[in-house]
């Protein structure tokens, strides 16, 4: 769910900044090249912190993945041991079911 939700975050993300660009060549067209440098300064600036979040971003989702793996890893861990503890509490109980009628049945073969 997390995962999704970071891939739907950069589409986001995407879509804001093809807005951005789009509207930002639009008013670079309507205006002089001598007036468009700041604005492109500022442009470009403001795309280079987008980026660096989203490669943060891209980061945190590789950290949760890696976190989902380890504990899945540990769940299936646990799953094996409590079968191997079901299997053997199966075994030690026909084992004393065993003991206890070789016990009756001694029990019975001794004379009063």
């Amino acid at each position: 769910e997390l995962w999704i939700s970071l891939e739907e975050h950069q589409d986001a993300l995407e879509l804001i900044m093809s807005k951005y660009r789009k509207q930002m060549l639009q008013l670079l067209q309507g205006r002089k090249g001598e007036d468009a440098e700041p604005v492109l300064k500022v442009h470009q600036a403001n795309s280079l912190e987008i980026e660096s979040q989203i490669d943060r971003i891209c980061e945190m989702g590789e950290v949760m993945r890696k976190a989902m793996q380890v504990d899945d890893d540990q769940f299936f861990k646990v799953q094996e041991k409590l079968a191997q503890l079901e299997l053997e509490n199966k075994e030690l109980r026909e084992l004393l079911s065993i003991s206890k009628e070789s016990f009756e049945v001694g029990r019975e073969d001794l004379p009063d």
